[in-house]
């Protein structure tokens, strides 16, 4: 058995967002010999003791990592998020989340194989991948979008519900090469990572681009996350990003994402609404983006970015509709909790992975490019589960 460098098991407890107490907790080291759990994983840091299989197995699942990684000669490089587009410069970094972390390394895993199935179909490189930066003008980039797309913002509005409006942007950015895929856990609700942690992940690649969106946020904001996604792929970044950080970056891309679907002139009855009570505000706000199938929040950030409202009264905004949200996440939990039935396991699936995905898979299924043990990967399924994944059946027993 290969030498452990005791170094990686520092690194993996540290990345992990772990102190040596709840480590030593989470793998069930207890205490021998009146040394307590902690310093027994201190000692085995130090490289005073070597784990055995079992304990070295329970490190690896408390700490989401392959136990291979372990057998490194050294801990791997970091940096595999990409940009980090939820940090100030110079400011504190947000709270580590293994979570999301196993999440992006699983995001890129993905990706690599995605892109190798196009190119053994020896699919086009997109140009519009890069082809900006943020010195264009946004009305301009929002301008190329729509017109790469084929978007249509009249088409997206007269869908029955934001779901639907969702679905209908999700389509045009499919076929224009876009994969996007709604993504907020490790495949169990267990692991659902907050909105609060990150809203969406670019990865921008001139074959096999991604737009990740965390299915965990408020339906009515997906459109609007998805398309600041597709604006970071537009210039090149790939990245995390969260909640408005202040970040000029962030600024255009949500700049962007807002121009496609809520154009500045339709804002102005907000300039003279004069000086509307703050429930008064809530409540004009709440049916300006009822009609136009996006979130009160979006609304909120355009009619402050605008001058119409104050900072402060953005921020209040934006309280008042995430408890509204939390509120209405109660509710329905807990009438889900009190009847049987709901969407099937497949039919959830599918919605979070995507048309796109779904039509790689079986296509490379058919050819001989994958097998059921790596489509499952693709798809975050069993490799039993791809096949009626992949069909309009919905099998009686369970998914994963």
């Amino acid at each position: 058995m290969p030498a452990l460098n005791p170094e990686i098991f520092e690194w993996a407890r540290e990345t992990a967002g772990l102190s040596l107490d709840e480590a030593a907790h989470a793998i069930e080291l207890k205490e021998a010999r009146g040394v307590s759990g902690a310093q027994r994983l201190a000692a085995l840091e130090a490289g005073e003791e070597e784990p055995s299989r079992p304990l070295l197995v329970r490190m690896a699942k408390a700490y989401r990592r392959s136990l291979l990684v372990f057998y490194l000669e050294r801990p791997p490089k970091t940096g595999d998020r990409g940009k980090d587009f939820r940090t100030l410069p110079g400011g504190k970094p947000p709270l580590y989340n293994p979570v999301l972390d196993a999440l992006i390394r699983d995001i890129r895993g993905r990706q690599s194989v995605i892109k190798s199935l196009l190119e053994d179909e020896e699919a086009e490189r997109l140009p519009f991948i890069g082809s900006a930066d943020v010195n264009v003008p946004v009305p301009e980039l929002a301008e190329r979008i729509v017109l790469q797309t084929d978007f249509d913002l009249t088409k997206f509005r007269r869908q029955d519900s934001v779901e639907e409006a969702f679905a209908y942007l999700r389509l045009r950015l499919e076929d224009t090469g876009i994969f996007v895929l709604l993504l907020g856990n490790l495949g169990s609700y267990h692991t659902n990572i907050p909105v609060d942690t990150f809203r969406g992940f670019a990865m921008a690649d001139e074959i096999a681009p991604i737009a990740i969106i965390n299915d965990n946020d408020a339906r009515s904001a997906w459109s609007f996350t998805a398309l600041h996604e597709v604006a970071h792929l537009w210039l090149g970044d790939t990245g995390v990003s969260g909640w408005v950080t202040g970040l000029a970056i962030e600024q255009y891309c949500s700049d962007v994402a807002a121009e496609i679907l809520l154009p500045p002139r339709e804002l102005d009855e907000f300039v003279d609404m004069g000086r509307p009570s703050f429930d008064e505000l809530v409540d004009s706000i709440g049916k300006f983006a009822g009609k136009r199938k996006i979130s009160r929040a979006m609304v909120a950030y355009r009619v402050f970015r605008m001058g119409a409202i104050t900072q402060k009264t953005w921020g209040d905004l934006n309280e008042r509709f995430r408890q509204d949200w939390l509120d209405r996440k109660e509710r329905e939990a807990l009438k889900q909790a009190a009847r049987e039935g709901g969407p099937s396991y497949y039919v959830v699936r599918r919605h979070r992975i995507g048309k796109a995905l779904l039509d790689l898979a079986g296509r490379s299924l058919g050819e001989g490019l994958l097998t059921y043990t790596k489509a499952g990967r693709l798809l975050g399924v069993r490799a039993r589960n791809v096949e009626p994944l992949l069909s309009d059946e919905t099998p009686t027993r369970g998914g994963d």
